[in-house]
């Protein structure tokens, strides 16, 4: 059942678990688990690995059955919600941007969104199983002269094994071709600023390059235009609050940007093939 609400729920950093960074065990029952039984984002980033039990998890309108070794990791945009859990375990680690490296959180920014990926090597299981041991080890440890170092470093480490196996399932990044690599700047760049950046030119212009080299790129990598993918990323984000939320269609177009309400609701139609309105009724009933 979705629980009503004026907006998205955020689920905020816990200040009890330190500086941006916590790392956890995860069992059956985590703390306000049941919360995570509505839909909610965080503000923060989230790396998961399920070793063993159930979890049937949707991720922004997408279902996931999970009951093998599985690695999770979710951006502070995406929208999910718990829709089962049975005997977990394995680990959590949130960590907030500053604490990301910089060129992690650049590769992440870059490659979102990514499916749960399955470890079907008990090597790269035990690897991350060990370095996520380690890293709940030394999050332990609030006693150490360089606390914060020492988690912060090793979590990095971490997320670097996170992102090599979900970056296994694409080209090594010497193999990319010039069109791939502006594509992957582009789709980091319209992660961050989809709201506030809506014509090709103000990414282009970001990129520092043409207009139609920008779509070049785009489209020979994709074979999707600049634009399409723009109001992709705007409509999915419509849908979110269209769908886990009270706001009115109006009040949706204005938080994504949109004060012409009537091009707003036709840009939705087109894009998804439904109106607005229609698209929650549909989706609530």
């Amino acid at each position: 059942m979705r629980k009503r609400t004026v907006s998205i729920p955020i689920r905020t950093w816990d200040r009890d678990y330190g500086n941006g960074i916590a790392v956890i065990n995860m069992e059956s029952e985590i703390p306000g688990s049941k919360e995570f039984n509505y839909a909610h984002r965080h503000d923060y980033h989230l790396f998961v690995l399920q070793e063993s039990g159930i979890s049937h998890t949707e991720i922004d309108f997408k279902q996931y059955f999970i009951d093998q070794p599985t690695i999770i990791y979710q951006s502070p945009n995406q929208v999910h919600r718990a829709l089962k859990v049975k005997q977990l375990s394995g680990f959590i680690m949130t960590m907030s941007n500053e604490n990301l490296h910089a060129d992690y959180l650049k590769i992440l920014q870059m490659n979102t969104p990514v499916e749960p990926l399955t470890l079907s090597s008990k090597t790269d299981l035990a690897i991350i199983r060990e370095a996520f041991s380690l890293c709940k080890k030394l999050f332990d440890r609030r006693d150490d002269k360089l606390y914060d170092r020492q988690v912060r470093d090793s979590c990095n480490t971490l997320v670097g094994l996170f992102m090599s196996q979900f970056l296994k399932q694409t080209k090594d990044a010497e193999k990319l071709s010039r069109f791939e690599i502006v594509h992957k700047a582009f789709t980091g760049l319209l992660e961050q600023n989809f709201v506030s950046m809506k014509r090709p030119a103000d990414y282009a212009a970001a990129l520092n390059i043409s207009v139609a080299y920008l779509n070049e790129c785009v489209k020979n990598a994709t074979g999707l235009s600049v634009s399409y993918q723009i109001q992709q990323r705007i409509i999915l984000e419509a849908k979110r609050l269209l769908y886990h939320s009270d706001r009115s269609v109006k009040e949706v177009a204005i938080e994504l940007g949109y004060d012409d309400y009537p091009y707003f609701s036709r840009l939705f139609t087109k894009v998804a093939g439904v109106t607005a309105l229609t698209f929650r009724r549909k989706n609530h009933d």
